[in-house]
């Protein structure tokens, strides 16, 4: 079917990235699931209890699309791999199996950290239940049918487990011989998870990605270099696994990916600007929408936006939520006028107002990639997403 282009949809201007602050009865329930107090069947009955609040919130300060607050899981990217067969999520695997130059290795480190979670391909990977419709039937439950539209359903990257382990540590060797062979499989599973929600009536999924900012990190690219591992080469063979998920994709099915810089506690992992990847990004990437993060000048200048094809949308992450401290309406105003501007010069060149046509705003990332949340509070998170709300109204009207 033919991919409609953005530009030719209505777009959504307060966005926000996806996970919100938990309420303190589901941390503690969540807590007590892990040390064997209740079971998964007891917690899930409390994660759809507190929903209707999560989505009230949503809907009381007027943001543009919703979601579920990922009140389902622990961390942003728990899902799909844990529902996969042939994949097997091992407690403890010792950073020695993960790939030494990510950037959250050496801070894990030194916290004394010196494992973490993660999964194992011990089998040909095959989709034989859902990961995400649950989320989606259930927060489909609390709105209007006008609203079904408007709703995101997040998810994990498809690349993060390589991304994480490179092809040593990710798939049994006896199973997989080589990448091609591993994400074929990998592939074909995105894909039919993506076309079970689309049937339930989702229209918009958004990837969240820290590995493509990684990619913008002077450390990282300087620790690949120095281990032989072609990183251009690595990111083009990431983007083309994207790519093969989200071909022929039906034209009212929004797809957008978040590249996130960080957000465990309110700590961030990577460093660097768009610069080193924004032409591959935002050309070769087959998405709708990009979410790039730009709360603070970790994430270097707006210049890169320059690349931004006509027909493609960003949403601009200038509100952050790691902290409460309330940004300037003023100064996001000024930070979205020169977004436009750069975009206008861009190639080709475009009107000004064709080109902030192409912009939104959010918070930079999500309020609890995991579920303990960031240091900021129920009310300070409100005012984060009505500011953002506010801004979009003074300027797109």
């Amino acid at each position: 079917m033919a991919i409609q282009t953005l530009a030719a949809k209505p777009c959504a201007r307060a966005h926000h990235i996806g996970s919100l602050l938990r309420p303190k009865k589901l941390i503690e329930k969540r807590i007590a699931y892990h040390s064997g107090q209740c079971t998964a069947d007891e917690l899930k009955v409390l994660e759809d209890e507190v929903l209707p609040a999560v989505v009230k919130l949503q809907k009381d300060v007027g943001v543009d699309v919703i979601t579920d607050g990922e009140v389902h899981r622990d961390v942003y990217m728990q899902g799909i791999f844990e529902s996969l067969d042939g994949m097997v999520m091992v407690p403890y695997r010792p950073f020695g199996e993960f790939r030494p130059y990510l950037p959250w290795i050496p801070i894990f480190k030194a916290m004394g950290v010196e494992g973490w979670t993660s999964g194992y391909c011990t089998g040909k990977l095959r989709r034989s239940k859902p990961a995400y419709t649950h989320d989606f039937v259930t927060l489909k439950q609390q709105v209007a049918p006008e609203d079904v539209p408007n709703l995101k359903v997040t998810m994990c990257p498809p690349t993060w487990m390589h991304l994480s382990h490179g092809s040593e540590f990710t798939y049994d060797h006896s199973v997989y011989q080589n990448d091609e062979e591993y994400f074929t499989d990998l592939v074909q599973a995105f894909r039919e998870e993506i076309q079970d929600l689309y049937a339930l009536g989702c229209r918009r999924i958004q990837f969240d990605d820290p590995g493509l900012c990684f990619f913008c990190s002077d450390a990282m690219i300087s620790a690949m270099e120095a281990q032989g591992v072609d990183h251009e080469q690595l990111l083009d063979q990431h983007i083309d696994v994207y790519n093969r998920i989200t071909a022929d994709r039906p034209a009212d099915l929004i797809i957008g990916v978040h590249t996130c810089r960080g957000n465990m506690k309110g700590i961030h992992f990577a460093e660097g600007g768009y610069e080193r990847v924004a032409k591959k990004l935002l050309c070769n990437l087959d998405m709708d929408v990009f979410y790039l993060e730009y709360d603070t000048d970790r994430a270097g200048g707006l210049e890169p936006l320059r690349y931004l094809p006509p027909g493609k949308h960003v949403v601009l992450g200038l509100v952050t939520t790691k902290s409460g401290a309330l940004e300037s309406i003023e100064a996001i105003k000024e930070r979205v006028r020169r977004a436009a501007e750069i975009v206008a010069e861009g190639e080709p060149k475009r009107a000004y107002a064709d080109a902030l046509d192409q912009l939104s705003i959010s918070p930079q990332c999500g309020f609890a990639s995991v579920f303990e949340g960031n240091p900021i509070t129920e009310e300070e998170q409100k005012q984060k997403l009505a500011l953002v709300v506010e801004a979009a109204k003074e300027i797109w009207g």
